[in-house]
């Protein structure tokens, strides 16, 4: 071996990390995490026991439904709401884009908990509502902690997802709606089968995120006396005076249900990212399987 080979070899070996720290380092955390783990085991103030009771009390349960519907349904109509917002951003119309730029200028610029108090004393400004066919309708028959919490946490959520969505139909290479154009597809064609089908491998993964997000997010209802989980286990404590341990039962639902929540969004995330050869562009793949030729 000459002279540079040598120096070579000894700065590869001087830059490998020593095997045994490593193992050190893992044992010196894991017996922290163990630690830590075996102190709250032990602690009386948790109260376990109660934990344990309420888990899967009638009322945690309900409030875990509701957390779960609300999650849905808000974020269905939050991204049927962004993907308008972000086909008027880049539909070409000044006058779409101004109206889309403004919606996400006072969605993404005010708080969740403010939007939510807004909606929900909302007979404060308009005592009554007229409806086509119906007359005059109070405003608080209308405007409930359910349609106050769906409406807030929607229009709330379509403001990001419009930015999520935009920024993934951006991600599209232009070539491939030119070529799309050149099999003589319409725009509606080009957008919901070539454009949005591969924007879908950059939206899923900041979309997941908004999800779990949203399932946290869904606690603010609490606020407007919506019974979700948080406020299920506030009813609770309210009357055993048991914080804690019904706040870590609260605690540990919501690790579950992100928990399951990510793994989904792992699962689907590696579905839209296989399958396609990445020397054969998407458009003419998609093309050819539906048997359109130039």
């Amino acid at each position: 071996m000459t002279n540079s080979e040598f120096k070579a070899a000894d700065v590869s070996r001087a830059r490998r990390p020593v095997p045994w720290l490593r193992w050190v380092l893992y044992a010196a955390v894991t017996a922290i995490i163990l630690y830590f783990l075996w102190i709250c085991s032990k602690n009386p103030n948790f109260e376990w026991g109660v934990v344990a009771q309420y888990f899967t009390h009638d009322s945690i349960l309900h409030g875990i439904k509701m957390t779960l519907g609300l999650t849905v349904v808000s974020m269905v109509i939050g991204t049927v709401l962004g993907l308008i917002c972000a086909l008027g951003k880049l539909s070409g119309s000044r006058f779409f884009n101004t109206l889309s730029n403004i919606y996400l200028w006072f969605f993404r610029s005010t708080p969740l908990l403010v939007q939510l108090l807004f909606w929900y004393n909302l007979a404060a400004l308009f005592p009554e509502v007229t409806l086509p066919g119906m007359g005059a309708v109070s405003t608080n028959t209308l405007i409930t902690p359910l349609s106050a919490a769906i409406i807030g946490l929607s229009l709330n959520e379509g403001a990001f997802m419009g930015e999520i969505i935009r920024a993934g139909l951006l991600s599209v290479d232009p070539n491939q709606k030119e070529t799309a154009q050149a099999f003589g597809m319409s725009r509606l064609q080009i957008m919901f089968r070539i454009l949005i089908p591969q924007a879908m491998t950059a939206i899923i993964p900041p979309t997941g995120n908004q999800v779990i997000s949203m399932v946290k997010a869904t606690a603010m209802v609490s606020i407007i006396a919506m019974d979700d989980l948080l406020y299920s286990v506030q009813t609770i404590y309210n009357v055993t005076f048991q914080i804690i341990p019904l706040l870590i039962v609260a605690v540990i639902w919501y690790l579950i249900i992100t928990s399951v929540l990510s793994v989904i969004q792992w699962m689907i995330e590696r579905h839209f990212s296989k399958g396609r050869s990445p020397s054969t562009p998407a458009a003419e793949e998609t093309l050819a399987a539906e048997g359109v030729s130039a």
